[in-house]
């Protein structure tokens, strides 16, 4: 599968690792995960980690290999893949990305700009003064110093704002400008299939998997986290799931409200997802309808991969 890097992504809850699994136990391959919480040791209920009964049938690779209290990046990740992908190809083993961090998937199709590493102080500074004055107060500091981007972001995207801020701050450019690296060709074909449900169905799994993951025991697994002494990292506090079970435990929240809000938080990531994927080039859209097998979605997919592993190798 050398000449067709095959990606398997959808929103949250689509139902991707499960059909990911029956198609890389028909296809004989291994998975190379992307999701950015999944590196994490221990963060397992809340990420909807797949469980080792899985991973012990088929090979995942790049999860479980950071610490939560370790910082790790796209730039990182990107490596670590592209590696792991050079491996495979020389193996001549079949393999699929599956995952649904959008950075991730665009690192590993369009390459990745050399950004600088997140300052938590200018980070911090520009949190407080967003608290203070409002999203929009930060988001007219953007437009005045990169247009660009700020013509790309809503003006509530805090997150991306701020980053764009800080990268301004950092190297006196554009973070527009450094971007432009993402657009470079890149030595691999490629081909994303995106795993759609209605809105409505996919907000019903949301429901139902934070449910169980209450029931599996996700504050108790938050709780242990707190209670390492090294900590945990910046990005894994605030990991969806996680980060409201932080503030309910700080006494911040009810734990009725953290669950409401992991809830909105999810559906609100699902919409953020999906406007990541349209944005991707050559992807094919596979829509599950509601209470429709798995196993059916699954056998189209192996099809296609078998198919093109065939002609890859005649």
């Amino acid at each position: 599968m050398s000449a067709t890097l095959w990606i398997l992504t959808g929103p949250t809850a689509s139902g991707k690792t499960e059909i990911g699994f029956d198609v890389a136990r028909e296809i004989q391959g291994e998975i190379i995960s992307a999701d950015s919480m999944l590196i994490y040791r221990g963060m397992d209920i809340g990420t909807a980690k797949p469980p080792l009964s899985m991973r012990e049938i088929i090979s995942h690779h790049l999860i479980d290999i950071v610490s939560p209290w370790e910082s790790y990046n796209v730039g990182k990740y990107v490596k670590d893949a592209e590696s792991i992908i050079s491996n495979l190809c020389k193996r001549e083993k079949n393999f699929f990305i599956l995952g649904g961090t959008p950075l991730y998937i665009k690192g590993i199709v369009s390459g990745i700009f050399n950004g600088p590493a997140a300052d938590w102080n200018i980070r911090k500074r520009l949190e407080r003064l967003a608290d203070k004055k409002g999203n929009s107060f930060i988001y007219n500091i953007l437009q005045r110093i990169d247009p660009v981007t700020a013509q790309k972001l809503h003006p509530n995207d805090r997150r991306r704002i701020i980053r764009a801020i800080e990268v301004y701050k950092k190297t006196k450019k554009q973070i527009s400008l450094l971007q432009k690296q993402w657009t470079e060709e890149r030595d691999l074909n490629f081909r994303i299939i995106c795993i759609t449900r209605k809105r409505e169905d996919i907000y019903k799994r949301i429901e139902c998997r934070i449910e169980k993951m209450f029931e599996r025991g996700l504050v108790d697994e938050v709780r242990l986290l707190l209670n390492n002494p090294y900590g945990l990292s910046k990005q894994a506090t605030q990991a969806l799931g996680y980060k409201e079970i932080i503030r309910h435990l700080k006494g911040e929240c009810s734990l009725d409200e953290a669950k409401e809000m992991i809830k909105l938080n999810t559906r609100r990531f699902s919409k953020r997802q999906m406007t990541w994927f349209r944005s991707f080039p050559n992807v094919h859209w596979l829509e599950v309808v509601e209470g429709e097998k798995l196993k059916g979605i699954s056998r189209k997919i192996s099809l296609e991969l078998l198919k093109s592993c065939k002609e890859q190798t005649n």
